[in-house]
């Protein structure tokens, strides 16, 4: 490991100085030789490290997502070529080139930070070997050397011997406690990040083999800081510790406005975009508007959640442009301006109430008016008798139909012949 951090050793002046300028802030409320003034010049130089890097991490969001987006066409090109392993190279860069993708974006930010770790390691490495480094003279190395964090030394290490630990004004049961505390953190901590990215950001209606490459990762990595932890220093530790932190804070808050399309987040996202515009009956920011823009631009390539989202807007009354805008759709502006008064949703028609049994016996049939009304308008003289010829014709039918029903042929019967005897 020293040989690898040495190969750092160009950057370790400006961590140094960087750790030095808030080691001045920070003492000067604390104390120069306290834990707390040397433990937070550490995490702010974490914090200034990682905002720095924040246009490398949209750059690796961007990155990752369109690795998710290629994934089925990879794998045809694999099944297609996988005899042929040069055609197969080639056609995977010659897919990269057309859709702009990079697949090393995706590890921008981890690059670029690794020489800062690497420096400090460094930097704390030379502290514990009573050594002074960049921009720390002997003055500031043995305040360093004094500082500790719930009673174990920034520059101790787990594996060290207690001789070691006991010349840091330490013991050894303080420093494997801290240090062991502090990386069953930084794994944890590892291992929420990468299983809320596997379970919440991942576009569930593509199965690919980057899946399980993001999921054989959420275990392997808390198992590679667990066995690594135990060589590295208190105060890497604490550096470690903090970007991880960081690293959780910065993927919920993208999780949370900005995710993956056909991810569940996307859904929970567009579920609460929904109500909020159905409710104001716009959107509220640039970034807003952007994804509705997105989605409108989709057409028919939509995906679940987001024919749901648009679907949810028409029923409120509401029609998504293709700006990014929401505006009333004519249907509920003529229903307003019929009515005069403002409506959040499409107008409704009204269904007739459902009558009981009773009240459809006792209602009179349209044949019955229809009936009683030519009754009436008929005078009396001449209902009586075309009532009997009614009812005569009426039994003369009902005589037929029943001779008809008793199997008796219709019409004039022969007469019967007479019997022999």
């Amino acid at each position: 490991m020293d040989t690898i951090a040495s190969l750092f050793s160009f950057i370790t002046t400006p961590v140094s100085w960087v750790i030095v300028q808030f080691h001045s802030v920070y003492g000067a409320v604390f104390g120069p030789d306290t834990g707390w003034a040397w433990g937070l010049s550490i995490v702010s130089l974490v914090i200034l490290i990682r905002i720095c890097l924040i246009p490398l991490f949209v750059k690796q969001i961007k990155a990752t997502r369109a690795m998710q987006t290629l994934q089925p066409e990879m794998k045809k090109i694999q099944e297609r070529y996988k005899n042929d392993r040069q055609r197969q190279s080639e056609e995977m860069m010659k897919l990269y080139k057309e859709t702009g993708t990079n697949p090393l974006s995706s590890c921008l930010p981890i690059l670029a930070q690794s020489p800062f770790f690497f420096a400090l390691y460094h930097v704390l490495n030379s502290i514990a070997s009573n050594d002074t480094i960049g921009v720390i003279n002997e003055r500031l190395l043995e305040s360093a050397q004094k500082a500790h964090i719930f009673g174990a030394p920034l520059a101790a290490k787990f594996t060290d011997s207690s001789e070691k630990v006991a010349a840091l004004n330490s013991s050894l049961t303080d420093v494997r406690v801290v240090t062991a505390i502090m990386i069953v953190l930084m794994s944890l901590s590892q291992f929420y990040t990468q299983r809320q990215l596997m379970t919440k950001n991942v576009d569930t209606t593509v199965k690919t083999p980057f899946m399980q490459q993001q999921k054989m990762l959420m275990y392997v990595f808390p198992v590679i800081f667990a066995v690594f932890g135990i060589n590295f220093p208190v105060g890497v530790l604490v550096y470690w510790l903090t970007t991880n932190v960081w690293t959780m804070g910065q993927q919920m808050y993208i999780i949370h406005n900005n995710p993956t399309p056909g991810s569940k987040a996307q859904a929970a996202y567009l579920e609460r975009l929904s109500k909020h515009v159905a409710r104001n009956g716009k959107t509220r920011n640039r970034r807003e508007r952007a994804i509705v823009k997105a989605i409108v631009a989709k057409g028919r390539d939509r995906n679940e959640y987001e024919r749901k989202f648009i679907n949810g807007l028409n029923k409120a009354g509401l029609a998504a442009q293709s700006d990014g805008t929401v505006i009333k759709s004519e249907a509920t502006a003529a229903a307003q301006a019929e009515d005069g008064t403002p409506t959040t949703g499409t107008p409704k028609r009204q269904q007739p109430k459902r009558q009981t049994k009773a009240q459809r016996q006792s209602a009179p049939t349209k044949a019955d008016e229809r009936t009683s009304l030519t009754k009436s308008d008929e005078p009396e003289s001449d209902s009586k008798p075309a009532a009997a010829a009614k009812k005569g014709s009426a039994k003369s039918a009902g005589s037929t139909r029943s001779r008809a029903q008793s199997g008796q042929r219709k019409g004039p019967q022969r007469p019967k012949s007479p019997s022999k005897k």
